[in-house]
């Protein structure tokens, strides 16, 4: 299983905002270049993270803050904020399974408490994290 980059990105995101906010502006194009990716995709999660409360993001010249003390965003939210879950189902079961089979007809009451145990317990690892954690162990290593 592998969630995708744009929760470890958005995480880098606020690192930067963070370590660099207060001496420089912030812009897709900053963070671009210390993510070493395009702008474009900075500016869709930005945009996600601004729709979540999150970060501030000014037009134009640009700017980014962060609404909340890091202490206050753990990781379960920004992973909500950036991840397109559906129906905040992490696994997503496959379509119709045959009802004439045995298997098809028993997988979910077999699988589904299983796989939202699963969930249930990422997500509670997640919540267990913030950004201030993030930020601590950073100073250590600049």
């Amino acid at each position: 299983m592998q969630i995708s980059s744009r929760f470890t990105i958005a995480l880098h995101i606020f690192a930067c905002v963070d370590t660099f906010g207060k001496d420089k502006k912030i812009t897709s194009d900053f963070l671009a270049a210390s993510i070493n990716t395009n702008p474009v995709i900075i500016r869709k999660l930005l945009s996600q993270l601004k729709d979540a409360g999150l970060l501030e993001v000014k037009r134009g010249p640009g700017g980014v803050e962060i609404t909340k003390p890091l202490d206050e965003i753990t990781f379960l939210d920004v992973y909500r904020a950036v991840e397109c879950i559906e129906d905040d189902t992490l696994f997503h079961f496959h379509e119709n399974p045959n009802p004439a089979c045995p298997v098809g007809k028993n997988i979910h009451k077999v699988l589904d408490d299983k796989l939202q145990s699963v969930q249930d317990a990422m997500e509670k690892q997640l919540a267990s994290i913030t950004l201030a954690d993030v930020k601590c162990d950073l100073a250590k290593l600049l």
